[in-house]
Formats: C-alpha cells, structure tokens, sequence
C-alpha cells in the first residue's frame, strides 16, 4: 500500500499538469507575409494567397471560420488604373470566395457572417452568397452592436459659402436584404457643426467621420473627423458621442500615422495618441493619454513620444515608446522604440523590453486567449520583415516567435 502511494505522490510532483500549460493549439492567427495572407493554426503556418497583392490587415469572422481579406489588382473596367477585390476563406475547408469586384472597408457583422462593405458610396452586405445594396451616400459605416443595423455618416459637401459638414444616421436591417429601400429607412443621429477642434486657434472642416467604436458598455461612440483628404494627413479630430446622439464632445487632435484610439477591455475608458503632425515631420508631439468619461490624463514623459499601444487590461497599458526626433530618410538614424507598460491607478511606468541595436519594438498587441504580449521586432518604422516576439504580460519570458510577418491578427473567440 505504502509503495502504491509513494508512486502515485511522484507521479504527481513529475508528471506536468497541462492545465496550466499555454496551449499552442489554441492559437488561432492570421497574417501578412510579403503581400500574402497566411494562416497560424495548431502552431502550424499555412499560406492562403500567392499573389503578392494583398494590402490590407485580414479580419476575423465572430465565430473564427472565415478570414476577410483584400487584393489589389487591374481594374476590370479602367485601363491603367487598381480595384480593390474583396475575399473570404474558410479556415476548415480551405475554401475562398470572391464577394465583390471593387470595395473598400469590409467588415463582419457582430453576430453572423455577413460582411458589409463601402463600394463608390454604396454600403452593401454579403451573405457569402451574393451582395445587396442597403444605403447610398455613405462614406463611413459601423455595425451597431446588437447586428441589427448601421450607425452611418455622409461627408459634407463643398458649396459656394464653403464645405458643408459631415452628417450621422442609423439605418436597421433585417434579414430579408433584398426587400430593404436603398433610398430611406435612415434616421439622422448627429448634424456635426461645420467646424470641429480643441481650441478656437486649433479648429478644421469637419467633412468626414468614420472609424466608429463602441465602449464596452455600448454608451459611448468614439469617432474620427477629419478635413479634405490631403489635410487629414497632417490632424483630425477625435471626438465622441453617446448612443443617443445627445452629449457630443471633441476629445483631441491626432494623426492616423500612430496607434488607433482604444477602449479598454471592459471599461469605458478611451486611451489614444494625441498630436498632430504626420511621421515624417519627425517622432514627436505624440503623447499617450486616457480619457475616463469624463477626466483626462496623459502618461507621456518630456522629450518622448508613443508610436502604439494596446491595453492589457482596464488598469494598464503597453506603448511603443521612442526618443523624440526630427525625421530623417536616413532610417539606420531613426530612434528604435521600446516597450513600457503603464499601471494607470498607480501611476508607475517600467520599461518591459531592451531591443539590440538596429532594431526597434513596434505594435504591441494583448493576446487574451494565450494571456500573452505580442509584438514586432523590426529595422524602423516602415520595416515590413519584422520578427513576431511575445512574452508574459510584464515583459518576461520573452522569446521570437513568428518570422518575416508585417501584420498579424489574432482570432479571441471562443
């Protein structure tokens, strides 16, 4: 009896418990690789295209069996001129499908898979079927929430006493596609003023909105405004606004060259990077700030400026961070980014990663399904063969991982 126990207390202390093993077999990923899509499955890497030609970050479908993803290719019906061809592929089958010729910012329904899409200011849906047009002077769109619709804008409009601005309306939809009027069915939720900013020295046209998210609690909407085309280069707006329509606010000015304004993971705090100014004005005026309806705060010390960021969770942070610099077509003299996590209730910052020489650390990205720090290790900032490393959330354990990528997304469904 006692030599039954003995083996069974060593089989305990020597057998390893996979319960708290990372699993590698739940990691489910999808990334670019010199203009290609592939997938990371079963630590297995598998590549979808081979033409070279895709331009755009691929998303995820909500139940993780579709890919979306873009191709640049000869225009079908211009001479001399691209079309931006829209795909899907199915992670099981190794199936793709073409849902449309020409289109641009293609997104997943929250609850199905349905795609819609922007198509020369007409927002569609596909069912992976066929298409069907369901409103007409869009240039920004979002899901609502609960999959039952859009929240949509229409850019303003130049006219003899100047631009007009741009213009929010919600528009709900049901499954019979074919049946919804592609000229009505719209509410309006927002006239922006003409002119939206910071300060009355610090104020541009507010011609677009686009780029909608929703807090966690679905209370507040943050958004982007910006000018004409070549101006939103150089500032934009970030504003938000509660799902009512009522109580609208301009937060900030910040550039799309840099990390994209977040909501933390459960809270309805918005963390962003403020400052205007495109890159190649130099690594600077970037500053981290969190806005915690309704205060503000900034985490950037003097003389430095954030390049990205993601949350690890309400209460931290992760940032590229950089030495400010005035930019140089010099890259081998561009400043190499480092990450530092930020605790926000205790107001501490540690720097979490040491990049030799030559080489910077770029997009950090919290992978919650593995409970791992994610990111690229690459020459500068226009590097699109960087090394994918990752390490425990406080930056230990750190080790390469996924080689020559330029963008990677990762599927945190269940």
């Amino acid at each position: 009896m006692y030599r039954y126990l003995i083996m069974t207390v060593c089989l305990l202390l020597f057998v390893p418990i996979p319960i708290f093993a990372e699993s590698q077999h739940s990691i489910k990923a999808s990334f670019i690789r010199d203009g290609d899509v592939w997938l990371f499955m079963n630590d297995k890497e598998i590549q979808i295209t081979s033409s070279k030609n895709v331009y755009s970050k691929p998303s995820w479908s909500q139940d993780g069996k579709w890919i979306l993803y873009q191709l640049s290719t000869p225009s079908e019906f211009e001479k001399d001129q691209q079309q931006s061809e829209i795909w899907a592929y199915h992670v099981e089958t190794g199936e793709k499908q073409k849902l449309f010729y020409d289109g641009y910012a293609p997104t997943w329904s929250p609850t199905d898979n349905v795609v819609a899409f922007n198509a020369s200011g007409i927002l569609d849906i596909s069912d992976l079927i066929r298409f069907y047009n369901i409103a007409t002077g869009v240039h920004g769109f979002s899901w609502l929430p609960d999959g039952s619709g859009f929240l949509l804008s229409s850019s303003g409009v130049l006219q003899p006493d100047g631009w007009t601005s741009a213009t929010l309306y919600t528009k709900k939809v049901n499954d019979n596609y074919h049946d919804i009027d592609l000229y009505g069915g719209v509410e309006r939720f927002f006239q922006l003023p003409r002119e939206v900013g910071t300060t009355k020295e610090n104020k541009l046209i507010a011609v677009y909105a686009d780029h909608f998210e929703y807090s966690p609690s679905k209370k507040w909407i943050s958004f982007i405004v910006s000018p004409t085309a070549s101006w939103s280069m150089d500032s934009n707006m970030l504003c938000v606004i509660d799902s009512k329509g009522e109580n609208f606010e301009v937060l900030d000015e910040i550039i799309f060259g840099v990390g994209k304004p977040k909501w933390s993971p459960s809270a309805d705090t918005l963390a962003y990077i403020a400052g205007g100014g495109r890159i190649v004005f130099g690594f600077k005026n970037k500053d981290l700030k969190v806005r915690e309806m309704p205060v503000s705060s900034t985490y950037t010390p003097a003389d430095y400026a954030e390049l990205d960021f993601d949350w690890l969770s309400n209460e931290s942070i992760v940032v590229s961070r950089v030495h400010e610099q005035e930019w140089t077509n010099d890259f081998s003299k561009h400043p190499r980014p480092y990450l530092v996590r930020i605790d926000l209730k205790a107001n501490n910052q540690i720097k979490i990663t040491e990049p030799p020489s030559g080489v910077g650390d770029f997009s950090p990205q919290f992978v919650p399904s593995i409970n791992k720090l994610v990111w690229t290790r690459g020459a500068s900032i226009l590097d699109h063969k960087r090394t994918l490393w990752k390490a425990n959330p406080d930056g230990t354990d750190a080790k390469e991982w996924i080689h020559d990528i330029d963008e990677i997304v990762f599927y945190n469904g269940e």
